[in-house]
């Protein structure tokens, strides 16, 4: 099927998948436009879930983007927190065992959250790649629809509730 959006014509090709309750959900892959996102009716819903409007998919993507900025502050400030507290330990080399251990737990909690925050930065910029690439809302495990309203909620999400719960028993 064919469709004209703003000008551009995108190709679609529209299947039908089985869901998790027996019924089906509407799969569509849509080719990239001149500016390399896939337009917003291209993506899957799960039946029932009206398509994605381009001004839905508009705020998903500014709040991914507002996100990936913000986390990339965090992760500088982070290093240059952790590049300050190591120049303090060599300067505490006299500090009781007590000292000692509590900067050591400070600095690998310090790390954690570190680790963590590029994970997330990781996860939205990915989400991102998707969109542009058109396959935004595809489940990576079953290739199942996963869901406007889930990616609404939890838009970094890459799978479908069914296969998140899989994988979470696991």
């Amino acid at each position: 099927m064919v469709s004209t959006t703003t000008g551009k014509v995108h190709q679609q090709a529209r299947t039908a998948a089985p869901d998790a309750a027996g019924g089906t959900a509407a799969r569509t892959k849509a080719a990239p436009s001149a500016d390399g996102a896939a337009g917003a009716a291209g993506l899957p819903v799960r039946q029932g879930e009206d398509p994605w409007s381009e001004a839905e998919l508009a705020e998903v993507r500014e709040g991914l983007e507002a996100q990936v900025e913000r986390l990339r502050r965090d992760i500088a400030e982070a290093q240059t927190e952790l590049a300050e507290r190591l120049s303090d330990s060599v300067e505490g080399a006299g500090d009781d065992p007590t000292d000692t251990g509590a900067k050591a737990y400070q600095r690998e909690h310090d790390l954690a959250l570190a680790y963590n925050t590029r994970d997330l930065l990781a996860q939205s910029e990915r989400a991102i790649q998707r969109m542009d690439a058109g396959t935004y809302g595809v489940c990576e495990r079953c290739g199942s629809a996963i869901g406007k309203a889930r990616l609404q909620a939890f838009p970094r999400a890459t799978l479908c509730v069914q296969c998140k719960q899989r994988e979470e028993r696991r």
